[in-house]
């Protein structure tokens, strides 16, 4: 079960029997592995990638990486990792995808990022997606 016990009991009380909550508990695990396959699938690329993360050397609003690659593990509702961005890195706390092509490829993506960061940061492949 990955409902805490409050959210557990207001599903109950809500009029839902312990099976459903099983099965929408299943469902959360379900989405966040969609969403860290998504994610994953945005990273995976060669070109640069462009961040509005606010870094210590830079007055830039948009900043540019030439590489990314993440590493995430999902269970059940958490999905956590790691982000290397142009051979630094830093942990993934959560992620979701913000926007999406007509073909369902992500276009825009967000990460919560850990140590060193502390912040949502969103991610395009593109510039002005931004």
């Amino acid at each position: 079960m990955h409902f805490d016990p409050r959210v557990q009991r207001a599903l109950k009380e809500a009029g839902l029997d312990a099976d459903a909550v099983a099965d929408a508990s299943d469902r959360v695990a379900e989405l966040v592995a969609r969403d860290a396959d998504r994610l994953r699938e945005f990273f995976d690329g060669d070109d640069p990638y462009y961040s509005d993360m606010e870094m210590a050397h830079s007055a830039a609003s948009r900043q540019e990486h030439a590489s990314a690659d993440v590493d995430l593990f999902t269970h059940g509702s958490d999905l956590r990792g790691y982000l290397s961005l142009d051979g630094w890195g830093v942990p993934v706390e959560g992620g979701r995808v913000l926007r999406e092509a007509d073909d369902g490829a992500p276009v825009v993506v967000e990460l919560s990022l850990g140590d060193t960061v502390n912040d949502r940061v969103r991610f395009a492949r593109e510039r002005e997606e931004l």
